[in-house]
């Protein structure tokens, strides 16, 4: 095969390639299709992978933190695992909420109208309406009040 004919081969196929990877659901519609909102990640998603047995690994662009409702402290670490099927992520890695001190939030089960935050045996609660959007690294749901606090 000539060389012009394998780089316009190599072009064709590399094409197509990105075509058919542009199309892949990001981590908030694969968030959707299990029938969770997309805000229980926050923004910064670079990666993911998700095996046929509901596995997966999501990939932040950095560790980041955020104060909620309640005065609690959010943590997702850069690398968060976990095994998700519809309506339930379990085996949940890389997330942590600080209520005194850190606790891992192991398991998420959504229910009609919220969704519950498992700490081993205890849970708590949130309206669904909550999670609508991705919050931010650093401020959180409401950035526009933290960026008046930092003026």
């Amino acid at each position: 095969m000539p060389a012009a004919s394998r780089f316009f081969f190599a072009f064709i196929l590399l094409s197509s390639l990105r075509l058919a990877f542009s199309d892949a659901p990001s981590a908030y519609e694969m968030l959707e299709k299990f029938d969770f909102p997309r805000g229980i990640l926050p923004e910064g998603v670079v990666s993911y992978t998700l095996r046929s047995n509901g596995g997966f690994e999501v990939r932040l662009s950095s560790d980041c933190e955020f104060k909620v409702n309640g005065g609690y402290l959010l943590r997702y670490k850069r690398r968060i695992t976990g095994r998700v099927e519809r309506g339930s992520i379990v085996e949940l890695t890389g997330v942590s909420v600080k209520v005194l001190v850190w606790f891992n939030i192991n398991r998420l089960v959504k229910g009609d109208a919220e969704i519950y935050f498992y700490v081993g045996p205890l849970s708590a609660s949130f309206p669904t309406s909550n999670f609508e959007e991705c919050p931010k690294c650093r401020c959180g749901f409401d950035c526009a009040s933290a960026l008046l606090l930092d003026s």
